[in-house]
Protein backbone atom coordinates (compact mmCIF):
# COMPACT_ATOMS: atom_id res chain seq x y z
CA UNK A 1 0.00 0.00 0.00
CA UNK A 2 1.03 3.37 -0.69
CA UNK A 3 -0.05 7.20 0.61
CA UNK A 4 -1.26 9.71 -1.42
CA UNK A 5 2.44 10.97 -2.13
CA UNK A 6 3.58 7.49 -3.71
CA UNK A 7 5.59 6.80 -0.63
CA UNK A 8 4.96 3.26 1.09
CA UNK A 9 2.12 3.33 3.99
CA UNK A 10 3.55 2.53 7.29
CA UNK A 11 2.86 -0.58 8.71
CA UNK A 12 0.93 -1.45 12.27
CA UNK A 13 4.38 -2.85 13.88
CA UNK A 14 6.94 -0.16 12.17
CA UNK A 15 4.27 2.95 13.97
CA UNK A 16 4.02 0.92 17.25
CA UNK A 17 7.48 0.77 17.27
CA UNK A 18 7.95 4.69 16.16
CA UNK A 19 5.72 5.55 19.11
CA UNK A 20 6.96 3.53 21.82
CA UNK A 21 10.36 5.40 21.58
CA UNK A 22 8.18 8.70 23.67
CA UNK A 23 8.32 7.90 27.09
CA UNK A 24 4.36 8.79 27.81
CA UNK A 25 2.93 6.02 25.06
CA UNK A 26 2.13 3.18 26.41
CA UNK A 27 1.21 0.13 25.09
CA UNK A 28 -0.73 -2.71 27.35
CA UNK A 29 -1.79 -6.11 26.20
CA UNK A 30 -4.59 -7.96 28.00
CA UNK A 31 -4.02 -12.05 27.65
CA UNK A 32 -6.17 -12.86 30.24
CA UNK A 33 -8.83 -15.95 30.18
CA UNK A 34 -11.89 -13.25 30.38
CA UNK A 35 -11.14 -11.04 27.79
CA UNK A 36 -8.09 -10.79 25.33
CA UNK A 37 -7.07 -6.91 24.41
CA UNK A 38 -4.40 -4.69 23.36
CA UNK A 39 -4.41 -1.02 23.82
CA UNK A 40 -2.42 2.06 23.08
CA UNK A 41 -2.13 5.84 23.94
CA UNK A 42 -0.39 8.81 25.05
CA UNK A 43 -0.86 8.93 28.84
CA UNK A 44 -0.30 12.58 28.30
CA UNK A 45 -3.48 13.26 26.38
CA UNK A 46 -5.77 10.97 27.35
CA UNK A 47 -8.59 11.34 30.61
CA UNK A 48 -7.64 8.33 32.52
CA UNK A 49 -11.02 8.70 34.53
CA UNK A 50 -12.96 8.19 31.13
CA UNK A 51 -10.83 5.72 29.96
CA UNK A 52 -11.03 3.25 33.16
CA UNK A 53 -15.06 3.99 33.51
CA UNK A 54 -15.93 3.73 30.47
CA UNK A 55 -13.29 2.21 28.07
CA UNK A 56 -11.49 -0.44 30.58
CA UNK A 57 -14.71 -1.40 32.16
CA UNK A 58 -16.19 -2.64 29.28
CA UNK A 59 -13.36 -4.20 27.95
CA UNK A 60 -12.67 -6.50 30.97
CA UNK A 61 -16.40 -7.73 31.15
CA UNK A 62 -15.98 -10.54 28.40
CA UNK A 63 -14.03 -11.98 25.19
CA UNK A 64 -15.09 -10.43 22.47
CA UNK A 65 -15.11 -11.65 18.95
CA UNK A 66 -15.14 -8.47 16.64
CA UNK A 67 -14.62 -4.81 16.82
CA UNK A 68 -18.14 -4.40 15.72
CA UNK A 69 -19.72 -5.65 18.88
CA UNK A 70 -17.10 -4.07 20.76
CA UNK A 71 -18.45 -0.78 19.35
CA UNK A 72 -21.67 -0.76 19.97
CA UNK A 73 -21.12 -1.74 23.55
CA UNK A 74 -18.80 1.26 24.52
CA UNK A 75 -20.44 4.35 26.19
CA UNK A 76 -18.00 6.79 23.89
CA UNK A 77 -19.69 8.76 21.60
CA UNK A 78 -16.73 8.97 18.89
CA UNK A 79 -15.28 6.03 18.01
CA UNK A 80 -13.63 4.87 14.36
CA UNK A 81 -13.26 1.67 13.00
CA UNK A 82 -10.01 1.75 10.85
CA UNK A 83 -7.27 -0.48 9.28
CA UNK A 84 -5.21 2.91 7.96
CA UNK A 85 -1.89 2.90 10.11
CA UNK A 86 -2.03 6.91 8.86
CA UNK A 87 -5.22 7.74 10.80
CA UNK A 88 -4.01 5.51 13.64
CA UNK A 89 -1.23 7.95 14.19
CA UNK A 90 -3.12 10.96 13.63
CA UNK A 91 -6.53 10.21 15.96
CA UNK A 92 -3.44 8.90 18.75
CA UNK A 93 -1.92 12.34 18.96
CA UNK A 94 -5.34 13.89 19.15
CA UNK A 95 -6.04 12.15 22.37
CA UNK A 96 -7.70 8.94 21.20
CA UNK A 97 -6.78 5.60 22.53
CA UNK A 98 -6.21 2.67 20.34
CA UNK A 99 -8.26 -0.88 20.61
CA UNK A 100 -7.25 -4.13 18.76
CA UNK A 101 -7.93 -7.93 19.53
CA UNK A 102 -4.66 -8.96 18.53
CA UNK A 103 -1.28 -7.21 19.34
CA UNK A 104 -0.71 -5.76 15.68
CA UNK A 105 -4.63 -6.88 14.37
CA UNK A 106 -5.01 -5.02 10.63
CA UNK A 107 -8.45 -3.42 12.19
CA UNK A 108 -8.54 -1.26 15.28
CA UNK A 109 -10.72 0.87 17.14
CA UNK A 110 -9.93 4.67 17.84
CA UNK A 111 -12.02 5.71 21.26
CA UNK A 112 -11.70 9.76 22.03
CA UNK A 113 -11.19 10.18 25.14
CA UNK A 114 -9.13 13.34 25.47
CA UNK A 115 -8.08 15.35 28.36
CA UNK A 116 -9.71 18.73 27.79
CA UNK A 117 -8.21 21.07 29.94
CA UNK A 118 -8.90 24.75 28.86
CA UNK A 119 -9.03 28.25 30.77
CA UNK A 120 -12.70 29.41 31.66
CA UNK A 121 -14.65 31.58 30.05
CA UNK A 122 -13.82 35.39 31.67
CA UNK A 123 -14.24 39.10 31.04
CA UNK A 124 -13.09 40.44 27.68
CA UNK A 125 -9.52 42.40 28.54
CA UNK A 126 -8.70 44.14 25.43
CA UNK A 127 -12.14 44.77 24.26
CA UNK A 128 -13.94 45.03 27.44
CA UNK A 129 -17.35 47.21 27.67
CA UNK A 130 -18.99 48.34 30.21
CA UNK A 131 -22.33 47.67 28.90
CA UNK A 132 -22.82 44.79 27.27
CA UNK A 133 -22.10 40.85 27.75
CA UNK A 134 -18.92 39.79 29.68
CA UNK A 135 -17.85 36.69 27.99
CA UNK A 136 -14.64 36.46 25.93
CA UNK A 137 -13.24 33.52 23.62
CA UNK A 138 -10.59 31.24 25.55
CA UNK A 139 -7.95 28.99 24.18
CA UNK A 140 -10.23 25.94 23.56
CA UNK A 141 -11.70 25.59 19.87
CA UNK A 142 -14.38 23.60 21.60
CA UNK A 143 -15.55 26.36 23.58
CA UNK A 144 -15.48 29.05 21.26
CA UNK A 145 -17.93 27.55 19.11
CA UNK A 146 -20.01 26.48 22.37
CA UNK A 147 -20.18 30.28 22.47
CA UNK A 148 -20.73 31.48 19.21
CA UNK A 149 -23.47 28.55 19.02
CA UNK A 150 -25.31 29.20 21.90
CA UNK A 151 -25.39 32.63 20.55
CA UNK A 152 -26.96 31.86 17.43
CA UNK A 153 -28.77 28.49 16.96
CA UNK A 154 -29.60 28.11 13.32
CA UNK A 155 -29.22 25.42 11.69
CA UNK A 156 -28.04 27.56 8.40
CA UNK A 157 -24.52 28.28 10.49
CA UNK A 158 -21.88 26.15 8.98
CA UNK A 159 -18.65 24.85 10.46
CA UNK A 160 -15.40 23.48 8.00
CA UNK A 161 -12.64 21.87 9.81
CA UNK A 162 -9.31 21.75 8.85
CA UNK A 163 -5.46 20.84 10.32
CA UNK A 164 -2.62 23.34 9.54
CA UNK A 165 0.86 23.00 10.43
CA UNK A 166 3.04 20.09 9.97
CA UNK A 167 4.05 19.35 13.14
CA UNK A 168 1.41 20.77 15.60
CA UNK A 169 -1.70 19.83 13.17
CA UNK A 170 -3.76 23.40 14.46
CA UNK A 171 -7.07 22.43 14.12
CA UNK A 172 -8.98 25.57 12.50
CA UNK A 173 -12.76 25.94 11.60
CA UNK A 174 -14.17 28.06 9.13
CA UNK A 175 -17.44 29.68 10.12
CA UNK A 176 -20.23 31.30 8.14
CA UNK A 177 -23.96 31.15 7.24
CA UNK A 178 -24.76 29.36 4.57
CA UNK A 179 -27.94 31.47 2.80
CA UNK A 180 -26.05 34.77 3.70
CA UNK A 181 -22.19 34.62 3.06
CA UNK A 182 -21.39 35.00 -0.53
CA UNK A 183 -19.97 31.66 -1.48
CA UNK A 184 -16.63 33.47 -3.35
CA UNK A 185 -15.79 34.73 -0.02
CA UNK A 186 -16.20 31.50 1.97
CA UNK A 187 -13.81 29.57 -0.96
CA UNK A 188 -11.30 32.54 -0.97
CA UNK A 189 -10.50 31.70 2.59
CA UNK A 190 -11.14 27.99 2.64
CA UNK A 191 -8.41 27.80 -0.20
CA UNK A 192 -5.76 30.13 1.10
CA UNK A 193 -5.85 28.00 4.35
CA UNK A 194 -5.74 24.98 2.24
CA UNK A 195 -2.43 26.44 0.37
CA UNK A 196 -1.06 27.13 3.83
CA UNK A 197 2.88 25.68 3.95
CA UNK A 198 4.01 26.42 7.55
CA UNK A 199 5.53 23.79 10.10
CA UNK A 200 3.46 25.16 13.39
CA UNK A 201 0.84 27.48 13.86
CA UNK A 202 0.89 29.27 17.61
CA UNK A 203 -2.21 31.88 17.39
CA UNK A 204 -4.79 33.16 15.13
CA UNK A 205 -2.39 36.53 14.28
CA UNK A 206 0.03 33.80 12.80
CA UNK A 207 -2.75 33.07 9.94
CA UNK A 208 -3.75 37.20 9.90
CA UNK A 209 -0.12 37.51 8.69
CA UNK A 210 0.13 34.65 6.19
CA UNK A 211 -3.22 35.07 4.81
CA UNK A 212 -3.17 39.24 4.02
CA UNK A 213 -3.52 40.43 0.78
CA UNK A 214 -0.49 42.31 0.94
CA UNK A 215 2.21 41.21 3.50
CA UNK A 216 4.29 44.02 4.12
CA UNK A 217 1.75 46.12 4.71
CA UNK A 218 1.42 47.43 8.44
CA UNK A 219 -2.42 47.71 8.99
CA UNK A 220 -3.85 44.43 9.68
CA UNK A 221 -5.96 43.25 6.58
CA UNK A 222 -8.46 40.67 8.84
CA UNK A 223 -10.19 42.00 12.23
CA UNK A 224 -9.84 40.11 15.44
CA UNK A 225 -12.21 40.02 18.15
CA UNK A 226 -12.68 38.32 21.82
CA UNK A 227 -16.07 38.81 21.97
CA UNK A 228 -18.74 36.09 21.05
CA UNK A 229 -21.35 38.53 20.95
CA UNK A 230 -19.39 40.74 18.09
CA UNK A 231 -18.67 37.98 16.33
CA UNK A 232 -22.39 36.47 15.89
CA UNK A 233 -23.60 40.14 14.73
CA UNK A 234 -20.83 39.88 12.12
CA UNK A 235 -21.66 36.44 10.86
CA UNK A 236 -25.50 37.84 10.66
CA UNK A 237 -24.04 40.62 8.20
CA UNK A 238 -22.74 37.59 6.07
CA UNK A 239 -18.61 37.47 6.59
CA UNK A 240 -16.03 34.81 7.39
CA UNK A 241 -15.10 33.86 11.18
CA UNK A 242 -11.77 32.01 11.45
CA UNK A 243 -11.47 30.35 14.91
CA UNK A 244 -8.06 28.41 15.61
CA UNK A 245 -7.47 26.17 18.10
CA UNK A 246 -5.19 27.52 20.97
CA UNK A 247 -6.24 30.76 20.59
CA UNK A 248 -8.30 33.44 22.66
CA UNK A 249 -8.93 35.77 19.44
CA UNK A 250 -10.85 34.58 16.20
CA UNK A 251 -10.38 36.55 12.54
CA UNK A 252 -12.98 38.12 11.25
CA UNK A 253 -13.19 38.95 7.10
CA UNK A 254 -13.40 40.59 4.83
CA UNK A 255 -12.46 43.45 7.00
CA UNK A 256 -12.39 47.16 6.21
CA UNK A 257 -10.27 50.13 7.58
CA UNK A 258 -13.44 51.84 9.41
CA UNK A 259 -14.07 48.59 11.71
CA UNK A 260 -11.26 49.34 13.55
CA UNK A 261 -12.19 52.36 14.86
CA UNK A 262 -15.64 50.89 15.58
CA UNK A 263 -16.17 49.58 19.28
CA UNK A 264 -18.84 47.04 19.55
CA UNK A 265 -20.09 48.97 22.82
CA UNK A 266 -21.23 50.76 19.98
CA UNK A 267 -24.54 49.61 19.44
CA UNK A 268 -24.88 49.21 22.88
CA UNK A 269 -25.61 53.16 22.96
CA UNK A 270 -28.21 55.20 21.37
CA UNK A 271 -26.85 56.45 18.01
CA UNK A 272 -26.22 60.16 18.51
CA UNK A 273 -23.77 58.74 21.60
CA UNK A 274 -22.73 56.04 19.14
CA UNK A 275 -21.66 58.72 16.39
CA UNK A 276 -20.22 61.06 18.57
CA UNK A 277 -17.85 58.46 20.09
CA UNK A 278 -16.99 57.23 16.64
CA UNK A 279 -15.54 60.74 15.41
CA UNK A 280 -13.83 61.18 18.43
CA UNK A 281 -11.87 58.30 18.01
CA UNK A 282 -11.10 59.06 14.47
CA UNK A 283 -10.18 63.01 15.32
CA UNK A 284 -8.25 61.65 17.97
CA UNK A 285 -6.27 59.22 15.14
CA UNK A 286 -5.60 62.46 13.07
CA UNK A 287 -4.32 64.04 16.06
CA UNK A 288 -2.14 61.68 17.35
CA UNK A 289 -0.50 61.19 13.85
CA UNK A 290 -0.30 64.50 12.72
CA UNK A 291 0.08 66.94 16.05
CA UNK A 292 4.13 66.41 16.70
CA UNK A 293 4.99 66.62 12.91
CA UNK A 294 3.31 69.92 12.53
CA UNK A 295 5.22 71.23 15.63
CA UNK A 296 8.12 70.36 14.21
CA UNK A 297 6.93 71.64 10.87
CA UNK A 298 5.91 75.14 12.03
CA UNK A 299 9.03 75.11 14.55
CA UNK A 300 11.10 74.33 11.33
CA UNK A 301 9.74 76.19 8.17
CA UNK A 302 6.07 77.87 9.26
CA UNK A 303 6.75 80.69 12.03
CA UNK A 304 3.98 82.97 10.25
CA UNK A 305 1.28 80.49 10.71
CA UNK A 306 1.80 80.27 14.37
CA UNK A 307 -0.32 82.71 16.32
CA UNK A 308 1.86 85.88 17.91
CA UNK A 309 0.70 84.87 21.56
CA UNK A 310 1.39 81.20 20.90
CA UNK A 311 4.31 82.10 18.90
CA UNK A 312 6.04 83.61 22.41
CA UNK A 313 4.90 80.63 24.37
CA UNK A 314 7.01 78.54 22.43
CA UNK A 315 10.05 80.52 21.79
CA UNK A 316 10.35 80.87 25.60
CA UNK A 317 9.44 77.85 26.43
CA UNK A 318 12.64 76.49 23.98
CA UNK A 319 15.16 79.45 25.25
CA UNK A 320 17.60 77.05 26.75
CA UNK A 321 16.97 74.19 24.90
CA UNK A 322 20.15 73.04 23.03
CA UNK A 323 18.26 70.10 20.45
CA UNK A 324 16.65 71.02 17.47
CA UNK A 325 12.25 70.25 17.70
CA UNK A 326 13.13 67.26 14.99
CA UNK A 327 15.49 65.74 18.00
CA UNK A 328 13.51 66.99 20.93
CA UNK A 329 10.54 65.16 19.34
CA UNK A 330 12.13 61.64 18.55
CA UNK A 331 13.50 61.86 22.27
CA UNK A 332 9.93 62.25 23.75
CA UNK A 333 8.15 59.67 21.28
CA UNK A 334 11.35 56.89 22.31
CA UNK A 335 10.84 57.94 26.03
CA UNK A 336 6.88 56.69 25.56
CA UNK A 337 7.13 53.84 23.50
CA UNK A 338 9.73 52.71 25.95
CA UNK A 339 7.23 53.39 28.96
CA UNK A 340 5.00 51.37 26.55
CA UNK A 341 6.74 48.95 25.90
CA UNK A 342 8.05 48.53 29.93
CA UNK A 343 4.36 48.72 30.77
CA UNK A 344 3.82 45.69 28.58
CA UNK A 345 6.38 43.13 29.24
CA UNK A 346 6.19 43.33 33.06
CA UNK A 347 3.71 41.70 35.51
CA UNK A 348 0.29 43.78 35.79
CA UNK A 349 0.61 45.85 39.12
CA UNK A 350 5.00 46.28 38.50
CA UNK A 351 3.46 47.65 34.44
CA UNK A 352 1.31 50.24 35.99
CA UNK A 353 3.56 51.56 37.97
CA UNK A 354 6.62 51.61 35.87
CA UNK A 355 3.79 53.39 33.30
CA UNK A 356 2.97 56.13 35.39
CA UNK A 357 5.71 57.25 37.91
CA UNK A 358 8.13 56.70 35.06
CA UNK A 359 6.08 59.10 33.21
CA UNK A 360 5.65 61.52 35.48
CA UNK A 361 9.81 61.38 36.56
CA UNK A 362 10.77 61.09 33.14
CA UNK A 363 8.92 63.83 31.96
CA UNK A 364 9.38 66.40 34.98
CA UNK A 365 13.31 65.64 34.71
CA UNK A 366 13.49 66.37 30.80
CA UNK A 367 12.00 69.48 31.24
CA UNK A 368 14.06 70.67 34.35
CA UNK A 369 17.35 69.27 32.67
CA UNK A 370 16.46 71.32 29.72
CA UNK A 371 16.44 68.60 27.08
CA UNK A 372 12.68 68.90 25.58
CA UNK A 373 10.12 71.68 26.32
CA UNK A 374 7.10 71.45 28.38
CA UNK A 375 4.60 72.48 25.16
CA UNK A 376 6.00 69.33 23.69
CA UNK A 377 5.97 67.45 26.85
CA UNK A 378 2.08 67.84 26.82
CA UNK A 379 1.87 67.70 23.03
CA UNK A 380 3.39 64.39 22.64
CA UNK A 381 1.29 63.33 25.81
CA UNK A 382 -1.94 63.98 24.39
CA UNK A 383 -0.49 62.19 21.40
CA UNK A 384 -0.07 59.23 23.06
CA UNK A 385 -3.48 59.58 25.12
CA UNK A 386 -5.04 59.48 22.02
CA UNK A 387 -3.61 56.79 20.25
CA UNK A 388 -4.93 54.88 22.94
CA UNK A 389 -8.52 55.31 22.05
CA UNK A 390 -8.41 52.68 19.10
CA UNK A 391 -10.09 50.05 19.66
CA UNK A 392 -8.38 47.37 17.93
CA UNK A 393 -4.53 46.81 19.64
CA UNK A 394 -2.84 45.43 16.22
CA UNK A 395 -4.37 48.90 14.35
CA UNK A 396 -3.46 51.07 17.71
CA UNK A 397 0.31 49.33 16.85
CA UNK A 398 0.20 50.40 13.40
CA UNK A 399 -1.01 54.42 13.92
CA UNK A 400 2.58 54.59 16.71
CA UNK A 401 4.72 53.41 13.48
CA UNK A 402 2.84 55.87 10.90
CA UNK A 403 3.96 58.69 12.90
CA UNK A 404 7.77 58.24 12.69
CA UNK A 405 7.59 58.86 8.58
CA UNK A 406 5.11 62.18 8.94
CA UNK A 407 7.74 63.32 11.60
CA UNK A 408 11.32 62.55 9.74
CA UNK A 409 9.03 64.22 6.22
CA UNK A 410 7.92 67.42 8.35
CA UNK A 411 11.75 68.03 9.52
CA UNK A 412 12.98 68.08 5.59
CA UNK A 413 9.90 69.49 4.05
CA UNK A 414 7.98 71.12 6.04
CA UNK A 415 3.51 70.90 5.73
CA UNK A 416 4.48 69.81 2.04
CA UNK A 417 6.56 66.69 3.43
CA UNK A 418 3.11 66.12 5.43
CA UNK A 419 1.18 66.20 2.61
CA UNK A 420 3.16 63.92 0.92
CA UNK A 421 3.45 60.99 3.56
CA UNK A 422 -0.48 61.78 3.37
CA UNK A 423 -0.35 60.57 -0.16
CA UNK A 424 1.74 57.66 -0.03
CA UNK A 425 -0.74 56.45 2.89
CA UNK A 426 -3.88 57.35 1.39
CA UNK A 427 -2.47 55.62 -2.23
CA UNK A 428 -1.55 52.70 -0.07
CA UNK A 429 -4.93 52.16 1.46
CA UNK A 430 -6.48 52.27 -1.78
CA UNK A 431 -4.65 49.62 -2.91
CA UNK A 432 -5.08 47.06 0.06
CA UNK A 433 -7.59 44.80 -0.20
CA UNK A 434 -9.45 41.88 2.58
CA UNK A 435 -9.80 38.96 1.14
CA UNK A 436 -10.07 40.59 -2.42
CA UNK A 437 -12.76 43.04 -0.79
CA UNK A 438 -11.77 47.03 -0.86
CA UNK A 439 -10.12 47.70 2.40
CA UNK A 440 -11.30 51.46 1.88
CA UNK A 441 -15.22 50.40 1.72
CA UNK A 442 -17.33 52.81 2.14
CA UNK A 443 -15.11 55.44 1.54
CA UNK A 444 -13.82 54.05 -1.54
CA UNK A 445 -15.41 53.05 -3.59
CA UNK A 446 -18.01 55.08 -2.23
CA UNK A 447 -21.02 53.61 -1.11
CA UNK A 448 -23.38 55.70 0.42
CA UNK A 449 -25.48 53.02 1.65
CA UNK A 450 -22.90 51.88 3.58
CA UNK A 451 -22.17 55.12 5.47
CA UNK A 452 -24.95 54.48 7.43
CA UNK A 453 -22.74 52.26 10.07
CA UNK A 454 -19.45 53.15 9.13
CA UNK A 455 -17.88 57.07 10.36
CA UNK A 456 -20.93 57.33 11.99
CA UNK A 457 -23.99 55.01 13.18
CA UNK A 458 -27.59 55.30 12.30
CA UNK A 459 -30.27 54.18 14.08
CA UNK A 460 -30.96 50.23 13.79
CA UNK A 461 -34.38 51.20 11.73
CA UNK A 462 -32.47 52.42 9.25
CA UNK A 463 -29.97 49.73 8.71
CA UNK A 464 -31.92 47.57 6.85
CA UNK A 465 -29.52 46.41 4.39
CA UNK A 466 -26.33 44.38 4.67
CA UNK A 467 -22.66 45.71 3.69
CA UNK A 468 -22.63 46.13 0.00
CA UNK A 469 -19.35 45.17 -0.30
CA UNK A 470 -20.24 41.77 1.14
CA UNK A 471 -22.23 40.59 -1.66
CA UNK A 472 -24.18 38.76 0.45
CA UNK A 473 -26.94 36.19 -0.95
CA UNK A 474 -29.38 37.69 0.90
CA UNK A 475 -28.72 41.87 0.80
CA UNK A 476 -31.86 42.79 2.84
CA UNK A 477 -31.86 42.27 6.89
CA UNK A 478 -35.74 42.80 7.67
CA UNK A 479 -38.99 44.44 5.75
CA UNK A 480 -38.12 48.33 6.83
CA UNK A 481 -41.72 48.78 5.91
CA UNK A 482 -43.25 46.17 8.30
CA UNK A 483 -40.46 47.08 11.23
CA UNK A 484 -42.25 50.70 11.14
CA UNK A 485 -45.68 49.32 11.24
CA UNK A 486 -44.58 47.11 14.22
CA UNK A 487 -43.06 50.01 15.91
CA UNK A 488 -44.68 51.12 19.18
CA UNK A 489 -41.49 53.29 20.47
CA UNK A 490 -39.49 55.71 18.34
CA UNK A 491 -35.83 55.07 18.97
Amino acid sequence: MKNMDGSPKTSMPELMAVLRSSSDFIQYGNKGVTAKYWISYFRTLIDSKMLHESVLAVLSKEDWSSLEELKDSVPVENIILTSDTDVVKEKLLQGFIMVSLSEYGQSCLLIRVFMEKARQVSLPEVEFSVVGPKEAFVESLESNIHLIRKRMPSDQLRIREINIGKLTRTKVAVLYVENIANDENVRTVWQRLNGIEIDHISDSSVLTQIMSDNHHSPFPQLLDSERPDRVVSILSEGKIVIVVDGSPQVLIGPSTLVEFFSAFDDYFFNYIVASFFRIVRLASVAFSILVTPVYVAALNFHYELIPRDLLNTLVSSREEIPLPPILEAVFLELTIELLREAGARLPTKVGQTIGIVGGIVIGTASVEAGLTSNVLLIIVALAALASFTTPVYKMSNTIRLVRFPFLLFAEFYGLLGIVFCFCVLATHLLKLSSLGRPFLEPIYPPRSADMKDALIRLPFSMMSKRPIQLRTQQPIRFDKKRASQNKDIDE
